[in-house]
This record gives C-alpha cells, structure tokens and sequence, in this order.
C-alpha cells in the first residue's frame, strides 16, 4: 500500500478540480449546457496533463448527490437491507415514492449531471486538441468518459427503465423536449460506450503503487460490460468477457487464498480509506480530503453513530434491517459481518484509534448499525470534513465480477466448475467454507451478503424477474426489535410491492420541463 501516493493523486485531484467543473459543469437541468464563459476550451487541451487531468471531475462531484442521498435509499431501504424512521426515506421502504419525491430528483438530476459532463469530455476534446498531444492519450481520456457515462446510464436505465439518450447536451439547448428511448436502445448506448473503452484505454495491472489504480482501464470496461451482460441474460457474453478479466491478472480480490488474491488485504481492508484504489477496485469514484462539500463522500455522514464523524454529523439514517442481519450464514465466521454491520459491543481498532459499539446501539430499531462506509474522524482518516470524507466508493470490483462469473456460469454461459471456483474465492476470502454445488439461488444471496451497503441488491432482487422480486419485497422483514422481551422479540413490518413500484416514475418536475417523458419511447438513431 503506498498511503502518501494516493493522497497525492488526490491533491492533484483537487488541483485540477476548478478548472475541469468549469469546462464541464452542469445544473439540475439534465439539458443543461456546460457553460462556455467561464474557460477559453481553446487553451485548455494543449498538453498531455491537460487532456488526462480532463476526466478527473467526472470521478467525483456530479456522483455527489445519488451516492449520498439517493443510492443507499433504493439499494438497501427499498430492497429491504435497511429500515428507517424518517418520514422522507422510509417512503422507500414502504413503496411510497411519487414524482414529487425530493430525494429520487436528485437520482435524476445527479445522474444526467454525470452524463452532462462526460459528454462535454467527449464531444469537446476532440475538436480542440492540440495536434502535438499523443492520439492514444486523447482516445484514453475519451474512453474514460465513455465508461464513466455508461455507468451513469446503467443506474439510470435501472432505476427509471425507458429514459432520454443525450450524447450531446448542446442539440437540445434551443428545443428541450427530449423523447425517452427503449430500454434496450439505452442498453446498446451502455455497450457501445464501453466497446469504445475497451479498444481505447490503456490496460493496467493493479499493483501496491495504488495511485496508479486510481483512473477506469480497458479491463475496468470489460468489467462493466461483463455485467452489461448479465442483466440482459447474455450469459455467454457475460461469462466470456468476466473469464477474460479474470485471466488478464489485472485485478486481485484483497485477501483471501486464491491464486488471483492479494494477502496483503482482507475484506474488511477494502474499505479503508487508506487502501483506496486497491487491486481489487475496478471502478470506484475519487473522493478528495480537502472537506469542501461535494468534492468528498457523504455516507458517513448518514451511516455513522453521534460522535463517529468528530462533525456533527453522523445521523444513523439507516440501520441494517433484521431480515439483512439474519441472511448472513454465520455472523462469527463470515468476516463481512462485522465490517458490514456494527453490532453491540464490538471493537474496531482502526476507527478513531479505537472504537467500542455501544452496547445499546439500535439505529432506526434493528439493534445495529452500519459499518461499512464509516470510516471516522479526519485525524484517522485522511482528512475531510462534515458530509465530505475522502473514501472512495465503489461501483465495481473484483469480489463483484467474481461472481457475475459464477452466475454466469450456473445459467448456462460457461464452464460450471470455474464459476464454482469463482464463486467459492469469494466465500473462503470471508473466513466460509466452499459450497461444493451452488445454485443460483446461492449466488443472490452471496451477493447480497458480498455488496451489502454498496446500493446494489434493489437491482439484484429486480432482475430476477417481476414474480420473484414481488414476492421477496413483499415479504421481507422491514420491521423493529421490542428490546421489553428477553431475547427481544420483533415488531413485523411488510409492505407490499406491485408492479408499478419495481421502476421508480419520473420526477414531476423532469416531466413538466419535458412532457416527451410521458409519450411512448421512440428508437434512438444510432447513426
């Protein structure tokens, strides 16, 4: 681990900050164009620092706002992996979101702002750079904002299905209604994007110089695409694309006894912020330690106890649901536990140099707490600020295409016994046995129980198809612990789905702004 390079990665980072969110900026208006007095662009693409330094802003701020308000909501509240009290975010929980929801706004607007600004790198860098700057740096630089945009349409297309194409934001500026496209003409945007960045960015090999880990790579595309795949059940193009990762030995799973793992780390080591671009990650967003808002994660700041964050933050938004808390298989052998959840009386001896959980911890009434993403005060953790803390988060990493791989595999797209050996990595690096036949029924709960508090299951527990998730919504344990009984007891809450609520509507506001939303979607001209 090389702790001074990464924070140097992000000092320059922050370096560059101003006059990239200049050159691509975006308001809440997903039409928006990026604004054109604030840079002369004719001066900005001039050398080979410039151009790589164009993408920095795409890793951070337009991400603020789904990764901290809205991405956990839907992952783990509305999925059933947590449960609250607050009135505004347990209408997740209880299928209660409407267009006017403040918070699913933001998904909206933050996401279309990720793509504003891509799109802005990509349409823009071509036309102004200068002719002395290498050609593969500039296609490099355009494959990083192909994968960063793609990334922001996958959520999208998930959260709301059939949705706007932008490829380029300046079009619309004079006529703003934008019809919405099929969902499978979203998805062949995703992939085209991503076939791009696979032929176009550099290939890597993730080692202990973790500042060199920090920019997406040809094998982080492939990654993406992998799972691309998976959800439009192309198995074999899923199993394919993740064998090829996996047999590239670009990434590593941190820890475990795998050939293709890391000793140095561990499951727990993924997700502190001094290990930051770690072997392991594939695609993770590049929060910095200067505290200004937006330019640090947020998930602290909704996860955290009272006192964790030495801010005054830390509003324990959320608590692990006991539905989560009873799925995992052993809660003293499965090493994910306790870097998931904090549960009472347990120690952790990196957090603010020592942090005893309260033996009355019980966030929104489940007797726990959240773990993963709490990371401490700015003396332990690198810097940082309220709502503003330096850890990256994840969108993709190897544990995850491991066992895309095994899924991919058990569904009939490869090899069964290297999807097994795939799937069983994963289980042995957390301190479990291997599964000598796993099913896919398996698989979902090792995923679920792999990326708890990463904002995926909702979109796992979706795509298995309306029957199943209608009725694992439906029935999962939303409720609270009665602490007046001994053992406690439960106080059952459930709350029944239908179809309308497995895509979220579209903001009232997005709607008003273009009436299109509502008439049916129109194939996008790929030409």
């Amino acid at each position: 681990m090389n702790t001074y390079t990464n924070r140097l990665f992000k000092t320059k980072l922050v370096a560059v900050l101003t006059v990239v969110l200049g050159l691509s900026s975006c308001t809440g208006d997903f039409l928006d164009r990026p604004p054109e007095d604030s840079y002369n662009v004719d001066e900005f693409y001039q050398t080979t620092e410039q151009v790589n330094a164009a993408t920095n802003a795409l890793y951070t701020r337009p991400w603020y706002n789904f990764v901290t308000n809205v991405s956990w909501c839907i992952g783990e509240i509305s999925s059933g992996n947590g449960r609250t009290w607050d009135p505004r975010n347990g209408d997740f929980m209880n299928f209660a979101i409407t267009g006017e929801h403040g918070t699913l706004t933001q998904a909206w607007e933050s996401l279309y702002a990720v793509v504003a600004q891509s799109n802005a790198v990509i349409n823009t860098l071509p036309e102004k750079v200068a002719a002395d700057v290498p050609v593969d740096v500039v296609n490099n630089a355009l494959g990083e904002a192909r994968v960063i945009r793609a990334a922001a349409y996958f959520y999208l297309v998930r959260i709301f299905g059939s949705i706007p194409i932008i490829a380029d934001n300046n079009e619309y500026v004079l006529e703003p209604v934008v019809p919405r496209n099929p969902e499978s003409d979203v998805y062949e945007f995703i992939k085209r994007d991503l076939e791009f960045a696979i032929d176009n960015c550099y290939e890597k090999v993730r080692g202990s110089n973790y500042d060199a880990n920090a920019k997406v790579s040809s094998g982080s595309a492939k990654a993406l695409l992998a799972k691309v795949y998976l959800y439009e059940q192309n198995y074999t193009m899923a199993y394919q694309l993740a064998s090829e990762v996996i047999n590239s030995g670009e990434f590593k799973l941190y820890g475990g006894d795998a050939e293709d793992g890391d000793p140095a780390g561990s499951y727990y080591d993924l997700f502190l912020t001094a290990n930051d671009n770690n072997p392991e990650s594939i695609i993770a967003l590049q929060w910095t330690n200067t505290g200004v808002w937006a330019e640090g994660n947020g998930l602290q700041s909704l996860f955290a106890p009272a006192g964790v964050t030495g801010f005054s933050d830390g509003w324990s938004a959320v608590g692990p649901s006991i539905d989560l808390q009873q799925a995992y298989e052993d809660t003293e052998l499965d090493e994910r536990y306790y870097a998931t959840i904090m549960a009472p009386g347990a120690y952790y001896p990196d957090l603010n140099d020592g942090y005893t959980v309260s033996e009355n911890i019980s966030h929104q009434g489940t007797n726990a707490g959240v773990k993963k993403y709490v990371v401490g005060n700015a003396a332990t953790n690198g810097g940082g600020a309220a709502q503003s803390y330096p850890n990256n988060t994840y969108i993709l990493r190897y544990g995850e295409l491991l066992l895309i791989h095994a899924e991919a595999a058990l569904s009939g797209g490869g090899s069964t016994a290297d999807g097994i050996a795939s799937f069983n990595k994963v289980r042995r690096r957390a301190g479990l046995a291997d599964k000598p036949n796993p099913t896919l029924d398996d698989v979902f709960n090792e995923r679920r129980i792999e990326l708890a508090y990463e904002s995926e299951f909702w979109y796992d527990v979706v795509r298995r198809g309306p029957n199943f998730a209608l009725n694992f919504l439906s029935n999962t344990e939303r409720g609270t612990y009665n602490n007046d009984t001994d053992p406690p007891s439960v106080w059952s809450e459930t709350y029944t789905a239908t179809m309308d609520d497995l895509l979220f509507p579209y903001p009232n506001n997005e709607i008003e702004n273009n009436p299109a939303l509502l008439e049916p979607p129109v194939p996008y001209d790929f030409e």
